[in-house]
């Protein structure tokens, strides 16, 4: 099972409660912390680890490549992808 690129920015939307973004504004290249991309925080990203948990079945359990796995929705979905059940 593979998650698409869309579907996954939806789930982002959707359970970040991102009401002012759609889909197409999100790019896959996004950063999703910071001030460039999506902007999202500190209680977004626990928010995040337990939206890919409950959706997909994918712990992210390996602190030290947290800066990685988070640095874009692409590098995310491609963590998701690979580990997902």
């Amino acid at each position: 099972m593979s998650i698409s690129n869309n579907e996954f920015k939806q789930i982002l939307i959707d359970g970040l409660k991102l009401e002012d973004m759609s889909v197409d504004d999100i790019s896959d290249s996004d950063a999703l912390f910071g001030d460039e991309g999506l902007g999202l925080d500190s209680v977004d990203s626990i928010e995040l680890v337990l939206i890919i948990e409950k959706e997909y079945g994918v712990k992210i359990n390996n602190p030290e490549k947290y800066d990685e796995i988070f640095a874009s929705v692409d590098n995310l979905l491609k963590y998701i992808n690979e580990n997902i059940k």
